[in-house]
């Protein structure tokens, strides 16, 4: 048996009948089953009628048959494969043969046409049914033999369909059809409940509820196929983590205009990503707006190459710009987005420079020559365990570059300057957030100056997903290596963005401001990153805690348990973009803030670190240092005059 068996699976895997075959078959079936028709009309009688002119007959009636079979083309599927689109083609064929061939009759009898073309309408219902039952019985045998020959491997991975649909339906079509895929299909799950406590071609549907431990283990689900092709993003991170958080994997099927040549093929299947948990409904820009502020404009990015930067230079490519210059000190990351540039978005005028942006004479020569309309500044030192262990650094690049670009705009009358912040200079714990908060002093005081015609714009946001050195391309690293995935604390949390996004709200917050305004935007629930790390490990395929260890490594110098975008004496007021709040900030004095940050950069660099941690203090109050290191050599609450320093 298991010899025939394949021996068969070989001639069906080598061999299919050509479309040609099929067509002089079912020809042959209509001829055929027209004679039945007659012998069964006159109980096998042959006396009762002449052969010769029912052999005319049926060649007439085979005629009218091919004639719509060649319209409706129900030949033309793989019998093996049949479906009830296969079917309903063969019922459409046949069933306006029946209604041509009684029309002709009708016709022939009216008219006095020849005896040739007047059928009997019993012969003709007789063969409409004896011919679609034909047809039908020879379509699925045929495909029940080829069930049968292929019949499922013992080791094929059971699964659920979420989504019993259209995309849900074609996906469990071509899993059925393709006995190589490994694919066992347990259940649909979707939430519309006229389909619920029902099957689909024998296969149950049941609510999302039904996803149980219990149930997965009752069946050995190990992976869950999504197949939904419209549903709000939000809606899609719920689903997705709620299965990943039950162990499963969890594959998508792509868009319809992503199936290749038309047709949806398994290897087209894609596991989600961990960016696919976290992310919220599109955002919705006011694209007119920002295309007027950006048109024919020459703007000048500050940290083109790094992950902010380089999303924020391809999103402005989309617009009808002017000219871009971009600015970075790292060589590597500058050539990638160079080429990048070239190969994809070559309409663009693009200049890019290898420059330090804290050097003073350097940028005046670029502001000078280029005179750019509007400056996005992206560039900084973010990292905060590396900025507690080289403060001087933090000052120097983060709050230093911002004082001199800030001047220069002044000084060459730029029409806006936007300042990418952090949620990390919200009642800042580490070195990096009290740079950044210094920064965002510093443009509120230039906005407040007398004369001054430059809009300073800040914008506010969290951790952003993927980039550079961020936790989740490192935990995926870990990972790579078998682990253990290293995290801080198990109670930490953080703010989630994707870097389209918060480059996109970088540009809505642009050209929303009018100057001195701090932009926060909306960063959704705070993610545990525990949890984080437990669902990369889960999207690996291993389990969390057995086959890949989570560490525990304690707070990192300066690193909050959680972060906050608002301080505490801040509130919101909201703008038309739901997604974009301007933060009401506390009273500031500018005069003496702008005076203790400049005696701050003349002087820092001949600082001891606990030095410069009191200095840094007296400027940003609600600074408190969470590193050890300074809060054993300095009191945080010293006070002192501060000099005054002319700008």
């Amino acid at each position: 048996m298991e010899l025939s068996r394949s021996k068969a699976r070989s001639l069906f895997s080598k061999h299919s009948l050509p479309r040609w075959m099929v067509f002089a078959f079912d020809g042959g079936s209509v001829f055929f089953t027209f004679i039945f028709s007659y012998l069964l009309r006159f109980n096998f009688n042959l006396d009762a009628f002449e052969s010769g002119f029912i052999l005319q007959q049926a060649t007439l009636v085979t005629g009218v048959y091919w004639g719509f079979a060649l319209i409706y083309k129900s030949f033309a599927g793989l019998i093996r494969h049949t479906t009830i689109r296969d079917i309903f083609n063969v019922v459409l064929t046949t069933t306006s043969s029946f209604i041509v061939l009684e029309l002709i009759s009708f016709m022939g009898r009216g008219l006095g046409w020849s005896s040739l073309f007047i059928i009997p309408l019993s012969i003709l219902l007789i063969h409409y049914v004896s011919l679609n039952a034909y047809l039908f019985i020879v379509r699925i045998m045929i495909k029940m033999f080829y069930e049968m020959v292929f019949a499922k491997p013992a080791n094929r991975k059971n699964v659920v369909i979420f989504g019993a649909g259209s995309m849900g339906i074609i996906l469990e079509r071509v899993i059925m059809s393709d006995h190589n895929s490994g694919y066992n299909i347990v259940a649909f799950l979707d939430n519309n409940r006229t389909l619920q406590r029902k099957k689909i071609n024998g296969i149950p549907v049941f609510g999302p509820m039904k996803l149980t431990r219990g149930f997965l283990d009752k069946h050995n689900v190990k992976t869950m196929i999504f197949a939904i092709s419209k549903l709000p993003p939000n809606e899609k991170s719920e689903i997705f983590r709620f299965a990943v958080d039950q162990g499963l994997e969890v594959l998508e099927v792509p868009s319809v205009s992503q199936f290749l040549d038309g047709k949806f093929e398994l290897n087209q299947l894609k596991k989600i990503k961990v960016q696919d948990l976290l992310t919220r409904d599109p955002i919705q820009l006011n694209m007119k707006i920002i295309e007027n502020g950006l048109r024919d404009k020459t703007i000048l990015v500050t940290g083109a190459a790094g992950s902010i930067g380089s999303e924020l230079v391809r999103q402005l490519t989309r617009f009808r710009i002017g000219k871009l210059i971009l600015i970075d000190n790292a060589e590597t990351p500058m050539f990638h987005l160079e080429n990048e540039l070239q190969e994809y978005f070559a309409h663009a005028p693009v200049k890019t420079m290898l420059a330090d942006v804290t050097d003073q004479v350097k940028m005046e020569r670029v502001f000078r020559e280029y005179q750019p309309d509007i400056v996005f500044h992206a560039a900084a030192y973010k990292h905060v365990p590396l900025m507690e262990e080289n403060p001087h650094e933090a000052i120097r690049v983060n709050v230093g570059s911002t004082m001199v670009l800030t001047k220069l705009s002044q000084k060459y009358r730029i029409r806006k300057f936007v300042m990418v912040s952090s949620d990390k200079a919200v009642n800042p714990t580490n070195v990096m957030g009290a740079s950044k908060r210094m920064c965002e002093m510093i443009l509120q005081t230039r906005s407040k100056m007398a004369g001054n015609r430059t809009q300073f714009v800040i914008t506010r946001f969290g951790n952003v997903l993927g980039s550079n050195g961020s936790v989740i391309p490192m935990f995926r690293k870990q990972i790579e290596q078998g682990g253990p995935v290293k995290v801080t604390h198990p109670e930490i949390t953080r703010y989630f963005m994707t870097i389209p996004e918060s480059c996109q709200l970088v540009l809505e917050a642009g050209f929303m401001g009018m100057g001195g305004e701090i932009f926060v935007f909306d960063m959704g629930q705070p993610v545990k990153i525990d949890d984080l790390a437990k669902r990369m490990i889960r999207l690996s395929g291993y389990v969390p805690n057995k086959e890949i260890m989570i560490e525990y490594t304690g707070l990192r110098p300066g690193e909050k348990l959680y972060e906050e975008l608002l301080a505490d004496r801040e509130k919101t007021l909201p703008t038309y973009n739901p997604k974009v709040k301007v933060a009401e900030v506390a009273w500031l004095d500018h005069r003496k803030s702008m005076s203790e940050i400049h005696k701050l950069l003349y002087s820092f660099s001949s600082l001891q670190e606990s030095d410069l941690i009191k200095r840094i203090v007296a400027i940003v109050p609600e600074y408190q240092s969470s590193n050890e290191k300074y809060i054993s050599g300095s009191d945080q609450n010293e006070s002192r005059e501060l000099e005054i320093y002319p700008d």
